[in-house]
């Protein structure tokens, strides 16, 4: 797919199908997220694939918003091996796990898989249930899967502000 029709079509998918995403799909979504840039390549994020009912049941515990998903992506980061910029007042952490979050979200659209980039619930209590590291940072979900019949984006989907609104030339 064109990466114009990619960033256009894609939305925030609010109601899933039982139809779980292939493997093959979901590696090329994975490989993706790898090959995401990190700060001074420092790669530190993880991320957790989560299929089972179980876990899918704890994910429904810590938000309303799996929306039925087949699949979720717990994207976390390692915040022992963070870049800090000068000024020391922030690291690389959030921001490498939001590029990888980003590119996971558009390389699932270019396969042909739903998302929902989910991020209504407390990150330490996710990492807490989900039995993860200390050391990481639970950044967001992802929901992944197949959209149920006759749901679409939202209403507003494709209301945008100009760019004159949002982009100042200095």
């Amino acid at each position: 797919m064109e990466f114009k029709e990619v960033v256009k079509n894609r939305y925030s998918c609010k109601k899933y199908s039982s139809r779980q995403v292939e493997a093959e799909k979901l590696a090329a979504i994975l490989e993706a997220g790898r090959l995401a840039p990190t700060a001074k390549n420092l790669q530190e994020q993880h991320i957790y694939v989560v299929q089972s009912p179980e876990i899918l049941g704890k994910i429904d515990e810590l938000t309303p918003c799996r929306y039925g998903a087949p699949t979720v992506l717990v994207v976390a980061f390692d915040k022992d091996n963070v870049f800090t910029y000068p000024g020391d007042k922030r690291d690389s952490g959030a921001e490498d796990a939001a590029i990888v979050a980003t590119h996971l979200m558009l390389a699932a659209s270019n396969e042909g898989v739903d998302s929902c980039w989910l991020n209504f619930f407390d990150p330490d209590k996710a990492a807490e249930v989900l039995g993860l590291p200390e050391n990481e940072e639970v950044l967001m979900l992802l929901d992944l899967g197949y959209a149920a019949e006759g749901v679409g984006p939202l209403p507003n989907h494709d209301s945008r502000k100009p760019l004159s609104e949002t982009v100042t030339y200095l």
